[in-house]
């Protein structure tokens, strides 16, 4: 019998506090509107404004949103001037989070908690993280960084950025569909860790700062890195049955797969899944047959494991297809969750208590003091 009946490792299935901002137990909900309705009916735009506002702009609400998110859409000229000194094999997601920290510097409302305040610094850094990944990757490479424009989406405009081309709608549609399901999940890793930090009454931006060094871990957003790792070492779709079963018998962990919540699958990996297919068709068959190559792992991993894939698995894929670098998939996947991450920094200074959990000794029983000149 457990003596501690109350003690849950890594405080699976613990409620640690109350919101409204998402829902996992009947499927995933922002704010009660199914992730699944809003991928086909809303932009990641309105739903960054539902998180932050609580409900679905009006057409005037959007255009107003969209209009301040598009003139905060530059950097600071000493975070600028920064980039440039990181060596250049500095992680995308480190710089990211350095570059964040800094940013609290040259915000005006840095010292203010109140939520009008808050409000505005989520909605610069909701237009200042996409300029920094794309800024820091082109300098990395030698490149000049592409100035961001005002007459795009957010998605659009990161593919601007990033390859200073237009991108093609259907690559824009699907990069829009994958940030809004990568945009919130409740009380996840780095969520809870910007609640935590908030919760002693620190800072936006140092909340932000701390949910960036939780979402490195590959256990929570590192796994999509590790996609076409995965899928290279099949070989294609001839071998990859074969392969997912050795990997299997070895005991590997296939990244990509399982849900610490769905037990019954994650449906914001069947969203995106056709949507990686039909930007891999119109790619062309090298990447089609990655698509295929994971659907015969799919398979054996859903035969044998009862495993079926979250939401990391189809995104990895997305992201090749579009001739993303996989070093910037893990900032991508901040570049849509600080929506959520400011969502739950406000929510948790509206009523807020220190986070404080106790913990479970199993260290030595109690024991004396013995001076120094007696033990030896």
């Amino acid at each position: 019998m457990n003596p501690h009946p109350d003690y849950s490792p890594g405080l699976e299935g613990i409620i640690a506090g109350e919101t409204a901002i998402s829902s996992v137990g009947d499927g995933l909900r922002y704010r009660g509107y199914s992730v699944g309705e809003l991928a086909e009916k809303a932009t990641f735009d309105e739903v960054a404004y539902l998180l932050l506002y609580g409900e679905l702009p009006t057409t005037g609400e959007l255009q107003q949103f969209l209009a301040r998110v598009a003139m905060a859409r530059r950097l600071p000229h000493p975070i600028r001037d920064l980039l440039p000194q990181l060596p250049n094999w500095t992680p995308p997601l480190d710089a990211l989070r350095t570059a964040v920290s800094a940013l609290a510097h040259f915000d005006q409302d840095n010292a203010d908690n109140s939520h009008e305040a808050n409000l505005r610094k989520a909605e610069r850094l909701i237009a200042q993280i996409p300029v920094i990944i794309a800024d820091q990757y082109r300098v990395s490479q030698g490149l000049h960084p592409i100035a961001a424009r005002q007459d795009l989406s957010l998605a659009a405009n990161f593919l601007w950025m990033l390859r200073g081309t237009e991108p093609n709608r259907e690559e824009i549609h699907a990069l829009d569909v994958s940030l809004i399901l990568y945009a919130e999940h409740e009380f996840n890793a780095s969520t809870f860790t910007a609640r935590v930090i908030v919760s002693t009454l620190s800072d936006m931006h140092a909340a932000v700062t701390g949910a960036i060094g939780a979402l490195k871990g590959p256990l929570h957003g590192g796994a999509n890195e590790k996609v076409m790792d995965v899928l290279q070492a099949a070989g294609g779709p001839d071998t990859a049955e074969a392969w997912a079963r050795d990997a299997l018998a070895r005991k590997e962990r296939i990244m990509g797969f399982g849900h610490r919540v769905y037990k019954d699958g994650d449906e914001r990996a069947k969203i995106l899944k056709t949507l990686t297919r039909k930007v891999a068709e119109a790619s062309g068959p090298d990447l089609v047959k990655w698509e295929d190559t994971a659907e015969a792992i799919e398979q054996v991993i859903a035969r044998e494991k009862q495993l079926l894939p979250n939401l990391d698995w189809p995104a990895g894929r997305l992201y090749h297809a579009m001739q993303i670098a996989v070093p910037l998939y893990t900032p991508m996947f901040a570049m849509s969750r600080v929506a959520g991450w400011a969502a739950h920094v406000m929510e948790q200074l509206e009523h807020n208590r220190l986070i404080r959990p106790r913990a479970l000794y199993t260290g030595a029983a109690p024991r004396a003091v013995v001076p120094l000149s007696a033990r030896g």
